[in-house]
């Protein structure tokens, strides 16, 4: 029985000591390995010209930036074999394109040279609906019926499959927190989107984004979702890379993570009441 006592006394001690110091563990960093956001986003009733690809690389698992890429070369093509080229803002790993021609259905491949080596993707612009004028309030809303609730709606196109990645911009939160949904179960229907919050107060904005995606980048997203351990299931996988469409043509074991992806976005802004 004193051994037991002796061994409970230990544990508890070390509970209250792990309570009052944060431990960081020595890891092995490895290789760093480069980060391509390139999202074109076309802005429903804007021309689409301006565009931005950014550029970083991965780091140690404690550092709180990552260190921006310089020096590349990057263009994207459609497939009359026009060239868009874009321009970094020295120094910032941020590569600018100001004369961008988005079209709805056109094909566009992303190039990128780098150190020797060139990554590619290729992929669609994505066609979105409108965002419907008449979003709904419901202060009691939420799976609990204690959070302020609003539904957005938007005519799904029955002619075809269609995947949507949904993005809402809350006061609360400081990033924005993204979906995805396919038609399966509303083709053609009007769908409503659902989104709440417990701290939501009178005049916070909620900033609304609705983007047509490709079902490779639907695909892509859920296993994104699934590998950070943010698919809100009882047995979360362990969160691990995923790998997106771009390729290293000149050295495929020295692999970039990020995804080209091109679509075109309805947004609209609702005011809590």
């Amino acid at each position: 029985m004193k051994i037991l006592k002796n061994y409970l006394t230990i544990v508890i001690c070390l509970f209250f000591i792990s309570c009052e110091k944060v431990v960081k563990v020595d890891l092995d960093t490895a290789p760093p390995k480069l980060v391509i956001d390139a999202s074109i986003d076309w802005k429903k009733n804007t021309i689409g010209n301006d565009q931005k690809i950014k550029l970083s690389a991965t780091t140690a698992y404690y550092s709180e930036e990552f260190p921006m890429v310089s020096g590349a070369n990057v263009v994207v093509t459609n497939s009359t074999n026009t060239s868009f080229e874009f321009i970094e803002n020295s120094g910032t790993g941020e590569y600018i394109c100001s004369n961008f021609q988005p079209v709805i259905g056109e094909t566009y491949t992303l190039t990128i040279s780098l150190n020797g080596d060139t990554y590619t993707a290729t992929e669609t612009l994505v066609a979105v609906p409108e965002i419907e004028d008449n979003i709904e309030q419901n202060n009691t809303g939420g799976m609990a019926g204690d959070e302020v609730e609003i539904t957005y709606y938007y005519q799904d196109d029955a002619s075809q499959e269609n995947y949507y990645l949904y993005s809402n911009k809350i006061p609360q939160v400081a990033f924005p927190q993204y979906s995805v949904e396919n038609d399966e179960n509303s083709q053609g229907g009007l769908i409503p989107v659902y989104y709440s919050h417990k701290d939501f107060k009178v005049g916070d904005i909620v900033n609304i984004k609705l983007y047509g995606i490709s079902k490779r980048y639907y695909d892509y997203f859920r296993k994104l979702l699934n590998a950070s351990g943010n698919d809100d299931g009882p047995f979360a996988t362990t969160p691990t890379a995923v790998r997106g469409n771009i390729v290293n043509q000149t050295r495929n074991e020295n692999f970039a993570y990020g995804y080209f992806r091109l679509s075109e976005v309805a947004i609209r802004d609702y005011i809590i009441k």
